[in-house]
């Protein structure tokens, strides 16, 4: 069992038939505000191994399952895989910037993680998973450097993500674009008036042409800064929608990791006026599977 369907794609990936792995938030779902219900704590009693995140992204949900690892193999996959000192603090109740998946330089480190977690639980996939998890590294490798190419090509002075809240510090730091969000990490309090006002004052003197909605975040508080940044002269355009919390829907492109990655980035770059690159090649399998064209503006 998993939290949130980035590390549920990660560890199906990984682990193929060896496991069957489920998530319990699926697209659209917000796990700031997540409570957990009835069902999903007879899921997670049932599990051989439970997988989530940590750093609070979780909220009570996370107290729930430091107490099931008193009982069963539970894994806080970020904590237990990434150094410290790879982090972003902030001064909330936080204290550590949660939305690691943003960097993918970082997420894949998620991945010997699971795998040892699994093969510990069964011995007999442990040359099967090492080698998918062999190859999903270098799918991750590969993604990070496209991913930091594209961003790249936006012209300087246009290169800054607003967004609905702060969930892409660790993109804008890893792939060097400014980030902007009208609420702060968590969704639990809604932005106020003065938080739509700054914002579209920071959008007016900056000249940015496009700011972006989530999936998992009412769009009023961007439509609101789009009005009012027009009142102050600016042509601003909605750039369109962007996964945060969640992936798209199963079955498609958007629901894995890497697609989540790619649609973000193909949307943040055409956007505000740069060019996406092809595909490099240690993703063409992961294209031809998912339908994505090789060459995403082809």
């Amino acid at each position: 069992m998993t939290t949130i369907g980035m590390i549920a794609d990660v560890a199906q990936t990984v682990l193929g038939d060896c496991a069957e792995v489920t998530p319990i938030m699926g697209p659209g779902v917000d796990p700031h505000l997540y409570q957990a219900s009835a069902g999903d704590v007879a899921l997670f009693q049932e599990a051989d191994l439970i997988l989530y995140s940590g750093y609070s992204l979780e909220g009570q949900l996370g107290n729930v399952l430091e107490r099931f690892g008193q009982r069963k193999p539970t894994i806080a996959v970020a904590p237990a895989s990434i150094d410290t000192g790879q982090l972003i603090t902030v001064q909330d109740i936080y204290g550590i910037d949660p939305h690691l998946w943003m960097d993918v330089s970082l997420w894949r480190q998620i991945v010997p993680t699971i795998s040892q977690a699994v093969v510990d639980l069964r011995p007999e996939c442990a040359a099967a998973i090492e080698r998918r998890a062999g190859t999903y590294v270098e799918q991750l490798e590969a993604l990070d450097a496209w991913v930091r190419e594209a961003v790249a090509s936006i012209p300087e002075s246009q290169r800054i993500l607003v967004t609905a809240h702060d969930a892409f510090a660790y993109y804008g730091r890893a792939y060097d674009i400014e980030v902007a969000g009208i609420q702060g990490i968590s969704t639990e309090s809604e932005a106020g008036v003065a938080d739509i006002r700054r914002m579209a004052q920071t959008v007016a003197e900056r000249g940015v042409p496009a700011v972006f909605i989530e999936s998992t975040i009412n769009p009023r508080t961007i439509e609101a800064v789009i009005a009012a940044a027009r009142e102050r002269g600016q042509p601003v355009e909605l750039g369109g929608e962007l996964y945060s919390d969640a992936m798209g829907e199963p079955g498609t492109a958007e629901g894995t990791y890497i697609g989540m990655i790619v649609s973000n980035t193909e949307t943040i770059v055409r956007a505000l006026g740069g060019s996406v690159p092809a595909l490099p090649a240690p993703l063409a399998t992961w294209a031809e599977r998912w339908g994505a064209p090789a060459r995403p503006d082809a």
